[in-house]
């Protein structure tokens, strides 16, 4: 059963802290790794990026999300697993997704979270128009 990951807005680091606090009761738990995804204030065609506006197909990526879920447990040795992303406005600095992987040894997590972030990057149907300083757009590339 696939949930909503996603969060309106940039992703907090309250919430992300919060999460980590929740982890602190497990106790088979040896590591932990998290990937932050920050919007750039990259320049692009003299223009820089102020921020990205962020949609998507929220049921088809919601269910893109579950089947990365279940392929990096099938795949990996997890004990938990969290992916969020951002929807709506996201401004240069700030944090538009958040990968805590989970697991009793390192390496595991090392692995998994770059292929977690990886999949999300094909397989997931969400958009970002990047927003510039002019008030013009581009559709961002992922690469």
């Amino acid at each position: 059963m696939s949930k909503n990951v996603f969060v309106e807005g940039p992703i907090s680091p309250e919430f992300i802290a919060e999460s980590i606090a929740k982890h602190q009761s497990k106790h088979t738990i040896g590591a932990h790794n998290i990937f932050l995804g920050q919007v750039r204030a990259d320049v692009i065609h003299d223009n820089t990026v102020v921020a990205i506006d962020y949609s998507a197909y929220k049921d088809m990526a919601n269910e893109a999300l579950y089947t990365i879920r279940e392929k990096a447990f099938a795949k990996f040795d997890l004990t938990c697993m969290h992916i969020y992303h951002s929807l709506g406005v996201v401004k240069a600095g700030e944090i538009c997704l958040f990968v805590f992987v989970s697991a009793t040894r390192r390496k595991q997590v090392y692995e998994a979270t770059e292929a977690i972030v990886n999949w999300i990057k094909t397989d997931v149907p969400i958009f970002g128009k990047e927003m510039f300083e002019n008030d013009t757009f581009t559709w961002k590339q992922n690469t």
